[in-house]
Protein backbone atom coordinates (compact mmCIF):
# COMPACT_ATOMS: atom_id res chain seq x y z
CA UNK A 1 0.00 0.00 0.00
CA UNK A 2 2.80 2.85 -0.95
CA UNK A 3 5.27 3.69 1.14
CA UNK A 4 3.26 5.20 4.04
CA UNK A 5 4.57 4.42 7.37
CA UNK A 6 2.79 4.65 10.58
CA UNK A 7 5.81 6.90 13.17
CA UNK A 8 7.11 4.41 15.43
CA UNK A 9 7.62 7.13 18.08
CA UNK A 10 5.85 10.50 18.43
CA UNK A 11 8.38 13.33 18.89
CA UNK A 12 9.17 14.58 22.79
CA UNK A 13 10.14 17.83 23.91
CA UNK A 14 13.66 17.79 25.96
CA UNK A 15 14.06 14.15 24.41
CA UNK A 16 14.16 13.86 20.87
CA UNK A 17 14.14 17.74 20.34
CA UNK A 18 15.50 21.11 22.53
CA UNK A 19 13.75 24.22 22.94
CA UNK A 20 16.71 26.03 21.14
CA UNK A 21 15.58 24.18 17.84
CA UNK A 22 11.90 25.07 18.11
CA UNK A 23 12.96 27.89 16.11
CA UNK A 24 14.56 26.81 12.35
CA UNK A 25 15.27 30.07 11.03
CA UNK A 26 14.92 34.19 11.85
CA UNK A 27 13.78 35.04 8.65
CA UNK A 28 10.27 37.56 8.07
CA UNK A 29 7.27 35.30 7.04
CA UNK A 30 3.97 35.86 6.54
CA UNK A 31 0.82 33.89 7.69
CA UNK A 32 -2.39 34.02 6.38
CA UNK A 33 -6.24 33.60 7.13
CA UNK A 34 -9.43 33.35 5.74
CA UNK A 35 -12.41 34.70 7.65
CA UNK A 36 -16.08 35.61 6.17
CA UNK A 37 -19.25 37.63 7.63
CA UNK A 38 -22.69 38.47 5.67
CA UNK A 39 -23.23 42.02 5.36
CA UNK A 40 -25.69 44.32 3.55
CA UNK A 41 -25.47 47.40 1.70
CA UNK A 42 -25.93 49.40 -1.47
CA UNK A 43 -24.01 51.76 -3.49
CA UNK A 44 -24.55 55.17 -4.44
CA UNK A 45 -24.17 56.78 -7.97
CA UNK A 46 -24.03 53.72 -9.48
CA UNK A 47 -26.17 52.56 -12.32
CA UNK A 48 -26.24 48.59 -11.88
CA UNK A 49 -27.98 46.03 -9.77
CA UNK A 50 -25.91 47.37 -6.54
CA UNK A 51 -27.89 50.10 -6.31
CA UNK A 52 -31.09 48.57 -4.24
CA UNK A 53 -30.24 46.81 -1.27
CA UNK A 54 -28.70 43.76 -1.41
CA UNK A 55 -26.25 41.15 0.46
CA UNK A 56 -22.96 39.70 0.25
CA UNK A 57 -21.38 36.75 2.25
CA UNK A 58 -17.87 38.20 2.26
CA UNK A 59 -14.52 36.58 2.53
CA UNK A 60 -11.67 38.55 3.91
CA UNK A 61 -8.06 37.20 3.97
CA UNK A 62 -5.63 38.71 6.23
CA UNK A 63 -1.84 38.33 5.47
CA UNK A 64 0.20 39.29 8.51
CA UNK A 65 3.98 39.03 8.72
CA UNK A 66 7.07 38.76 10.76
CA UNK A 67 9.98 37.01 12.61
CA UNK A 68 8.78 33.99 14.35
CA UNK A 69 9.53 33.72 18.27
CA UNK A 70 11.36 30.60 19.92
CA UNK A 71 8.32 28.23 19.53
CA UNK A 72 8.73 28.84 15.46
CA UNK A 73 5.64 30.86 15.04
CA UNK A 74 5.29 34.17 13.93
CA UNK A 75 1.21 34.89 15.24
CA UNK A 76 -0.77 31.66 16.14
CA UNK A 77 -3.85 31.41 14.04
CA UNK A 78 -5.70 31.73 16.79
CA UNK A 79 -4.61 35.13 17.77
CA UNK A 80 -4.96 36.36 14.02
CA UNK A 81 -8.73 35.30 14.70
CA UNK A 82 -9.00 37.36 17.69
CA UNK A 83 -7.81 40.38 16.07
CA UNK A 84 -10.45 40.04 12.98
CA UNK A 85 -13.16 39.94 15.54
CA UNK A 86 -12.44 42.15 17.63
CA UNK A 87 -11.67 44.78 14.64
CA UNK A 88 -14.06 43.72 11.80
CA UNK A 89 -16.78 40.95 12.86
CA UNK A 90 -18.02 42.01 15.87
CA UNK A 91 -19.10 45.38 13.91
CA UNK A 92 -19.81 44.02 10.41
CA UNK A 93 -21.33 40.94 10.75
CA UNK A 94 -24.84 40.68 9.85
CA UNK A 95 -25.21 44.55 9.83
CA UNK A 96 -26.21 47.34 7.11
CA UNK A 97 -22.59 48.24 5.82
CA UNK A 98 -23.95 52.14 5.44
CA UNK A 99 -25.12 52.71 8.26
CA UNK A 100 -22.22 51.03 9.99
CA UNK A 101 -19.28 52.67 8.35
CA UNK A 102 -17.70 55.86 8.18
CA UNK A 103 -19.26 58.25 5.42
CA UNK A 104 -18.04 56.10 2.47
CA UNK A 105 -20.03 54.63 -0.62
CA UNK A 106 -19.96 51.09 1.00
CA UNK A 107 -17.54 49.66 -2.12
CA UNK A 108 -14.75 47.17 -1.61
CA UNK A 109 -12.42 49.66 -2.56
CA UNK A 110 -13.46 52.03 0.22
CA UNK A 111 -14.23 48.52 2.84
CA UNK A 112 -10.56 47.70 2.57
CA UNK A 113 -9.10 50.68 3.17
CA UNK A 114 -11.20 51.13 6.49
CA UNK A 115 -10.77 47.76 7.89
CA UNK A 116 -6.70 48.25 6.94
CA UNK A 117 -6.94 51.07 9.66
CA UNK A 118 -9.21 49.16 12.04
CA UNK A 119 -6.93 46.00 11.82
CA UNK A 120 -3.40 48.24 12.39
CA UNK A 121 -5.17 49.66 15.09
CA UNK A 122 -5.58 46.78 16.86
CA UNK A 123 -2.14 45.31 16.12
CA UNK A 124 -0.50 48.27 17.41
CA UNK A 125 -2.94 47.99 20.65
CA UNK A 126 -2.00 44.18 20.87
CA UNK A 127 1.59 44.79 21.10
CA UNK A 128 1.61 42.81 17.85
CA UNK A 129 3.68 45.84 16.11
CA UNK A 130 6.29 46.10 18.72
CA UNK A 131 6.76 42.50 18.14
CA UNK A 132 7.44 43.04 14.58
CA UNK A 133 4.45 42.04 12.99
CA UNK A 134 3.03 43.99 10.36
CA UNK A 135 0.06 43.92 8.17
CA UNK A 136 1.01 42.57 4.70
CA UNK A 137 -2.37 42.14 2.52
CA UNK A 138 -5.85 42.40 2.76
CA UNK A 139 -8.20 40.61 0.06
CA UNK A 140 -11.97 41.26 0.32
CA UNK A 141 -14.34 39.53 -2.03
CA UNK A 142 -17.28 40.40 -2.86
CA UNK A 143 -18.58 37.31 -4.17
CA UNK A 144 -16.38 34.30 -5.13
CA UNK A 145 -15.03 35.91 -8.45
CA UNK A 146 -14.71 40.02 -7.42
CA UNK A 147 -11.98 40.94 -4.87
CA UNK A 148 -10.56 43.94 -3.93
CA UNK A 149 -7.06 44.06 -2.69
CA UNK A 150 -4.66 46.21 -0.70
CA UNK A 151 -0.94 46.01 0.30
CA UNK A 152 1.15 47.46 3.15
CA UNK A 153 3.71 49.82 0.44
CA UNK A 154 0.35 51.13 -1.37
CA UNK A 155 -1.09 52.51 1.91
CA UNK A 156 2.69 53.39 3.18
CA UNK A 157 3.54 54.69 -0.05
CA UNK A 158 0.29 57.13 -0.07
CA UNK A 159 1.10 58.34 3.31
CA UNK A 160 4.65 59.80 2.32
Amino acid sequence: MGDYQIPSKIQRLYEDIRPEQLRYHQRRVAVRKEFTFDAAHHLHLYEGKCQSLHGHTYRLAITVSGVPDERGLCMDFSELKAIYENAIARRLDHRYLNEILPPMNTSAENMIVWMWEQLETQLQAGGWKERGIRLEELCLHETPTSSAILKREWMESHAK
